[in-house]
C-alpha cells in the first residue's frame, strides 16, 4: 500500500467512525442517507458497489440489534437503501403523502449478506479480502 492509500484510508477510518457515531444518535433521513452514499462513492460501501459480494441493503436498530432489509412501502425488497419500507416503530416521522422523512435514532444503514449486518465500513473491510 502505497502513502496516498493508507493516508486515504486512514482518513476514511475516521470519518466512517464518526458518521457511525452521528447516526447512533441522530434521526436517519434521505439527506443523511444521500450524504453517507456521498461519503462511500468510491467504496463498496454502497450498494452499487457491493452487490456483487452477496450484500443488500439493510438498517439496524442499534437499541435491539434488529436488522432488516431495505424494502419499498409495499414490502418488496429495494436494490438501495429506501426509508419507505421500515418497521413502523422505527419511524418518527412522515410528510402528508405518507413517505418516511426520518427514523428515531439510533437506526444505521448497512448490509445484510449471510444473515449478518455490516456497517459500510465494515462492508468495505470484508470485501477488501
Amino acid at each position: 500500500m502505497n502513502d496516498l492509500q493508507l493516508q486515504t484510508q486512514t482518513q476514511l477510518g475516521t470519518t466512517q467512525d464518526q458518521e457511525r457515531a452521528r447516526r447512533l444518535h441522530g434521526a436517519l433521513t434521505e439527506a443523511s442517507l444521500r450524504n453517507e452514499n456521498v461519503l462511500y462513492a468510491r467504496t463498496r460501501g454502497v450498494s452499487q458497489n457491493n452487490g456483487s459480494f452477496g450484500f443488500r441493503p439493510a438498517y439496524l436498530d442499534g437499541a435491539s440489534g434488529e436488522a432488516v432489509l431495505s424494502r419499498f412501502a409495499n414490502g418488496t425488497p429495494a436494490p438501495v437503501h429506501l426509508l419507505d419500507g421500515l418497521p413502523e416503530a422505527w419511524i418518527r416521522d412522515r410528510d402528508r403523502e405518507g413517505h418516511v422523512t426520518a427514523t428515531r435514532p439510533g437506526i444505521i444503514s448497512g448490509f445484510i449478506r449471510d444473515g449478518r449486518f455490516y456497517t459500510r465500513a465494515e462492508a468495505i473491510t470484508a470485501t477488501a479480502h
